[in-house]
């Protein structure tokens, strides 16, 4: 009897650990999926397609079916938020249901929508609006710098640094016609990238600004990455750096440390390596000189318009439009890496033929806000 009464102790038991495993079976069979992350990211850009992901389980290997919800804009079936142009802010939840059980159903989301920069102006500085006076009465000021007068120009964007070989390259690469070999000859002056191979610059230049490129060279590099050439009035408001009369975008004083100019280095240097002017522009003096969009007018000062003025043409849009066909000398601004200083000031302006391309003169790029 006493055996017999052990086994049944026994079997008792086991059957308890058994309805024990059951019960958990069941609980576990019943249970509802469980949202273990929701990954949205805290900002998207408006316009942007944006793939948002959820991490869940079920316990039971049921399949998921996950539908979410934005505030704005629209989801597809796998989470492909197109996200709106017009908004500034968004929500964010996912519910995720198992075809058994009610769901559940993620905290919710706050989303920023930021407005992206225009196609092209990474790398760029916002210049903001102002009025400054133009020109200079310093005593080795040219005629042509006079009449000091103010001048207002709309914000615009400036190119940090001069464009270099290794991107005029790819921009000859893209666009065949303007490459050495094969450039029309109205475009330039029999000097178009003389030390050029080909279509490759000079061995460890990369990063130097390119040279002997022509007006119309620049301009149609300036249009292929949906730029232009800065305004006259622009590129000196952007090469003072907020500072009010002075002779250079660093102050009154010449200074071989903050520019290359007369020779000292014999060639072309790096961009960004001399520090940037009150506006985080590099080379604003010296290294090359910088063509600008304007017709070239000694007299223009004496009855320059006050808002936005430009030389020889009604608007920038015109003469981004018709650049082939201007045949008048052209506006050139900062000084190159041989030049004596007071060809470096900021208000300092001389010309060329568009089709010139010499050995220290280069570009960079501006962009209407």
């Amino acid at each position: 009897m006493k055996k017999v009464f052990v086994f049944h102790l026994v079997m008792i038991g086991l059957l308890f650990v058994a309805g024990c495993d059951r019960d958990e079976v069941t609980e576990i069979t019943n249970s509802s999926p469980v949202i273990d992350r929701v990954v949205v990211p805290a900002e998207v850009e408006a316009g942007a397609m944006v793939k948002l992901e959820v991490i869940a389980y079920d316990a039971d290997g049921d399949e998921l079916k996950y539908i979410w919800e934005v505030t704005v804009g629209t989801i597809d079936s796998v989470g492909v938020w197109s996200v709106p142009t017009d908004a500034t802010s968004a929500t964010v939840r996912v519910h995720v249901s198992d075809g058994k059980n009610a769901g559940v159903t993620s905290p919710t989301t706050d989303v920023k929508i930021i407005t992206p920069p225009p196609v092209g102006v990474r790398g760029m500085v916002l210049i903001p609006a102002g009025e400054f006076q133009m020109g200079s009465n310093a005593p080795e000021a040219y005629n042509n710098e006079q009449p000091v007068h103010p001048v207002y120009v709309d914000a615009f964007f400036m190119d940090e640094y001069e464009v270099t070989n290794l991107e005029y390259q790819k921009f000859v690469l893209a666009n065949p016609r303007w490459s050495k070999d094969r450039i029309e000859r109205g475009f330039y002056d029999g000097y178009y990238l003389y030390s050029w191979n080909g279509n490759d610059y000079p061995g460890g230049k990369a990063n130097h600004p390119v040279v002997a490129v022509s007006w119309y060279a620049a301009m149609a590099y300036a249009v292929w990455v949906e730029k232009r050439l800065p305004t006259e009035a622009e590129w000196e408001y952007a090469a003072r750096g907020g500072l009010s009369g002075k002779a250079y975008p660093w102050g009154d004083v010449i200074d071989s440390g903050k520019a290359n100019y007369g020779g000292n280095v014999g060639d072309t240097t790096a961009v960004g390596k001399y520090p940037p002017n009150g506006y985080g522009l590099y080379d604003m003096a010296g290294n090359v000189w910088e063509l600008c969009l304007d017709e070239y007018d000694s007299g223009f000062y004496a009855h320059s318009q006050r808002n936005n003025p430009i030389s020889g043409a009604n608007s920038a849009d015109w003469v981004i439009i018709n650049f082939t066909n201007v045949t008048t000398s052209r506006v050139l601004r900062g000084g190159s890496w041989y030049n004596v200083p007071r060809f470096l000031r900021a208000a300092a302006r001389v010309w060329g033929s568009p089709s010139a391309a010499g050995d220290d003169v280069g570009f960079r790029c501006a962009r209407s806000q």
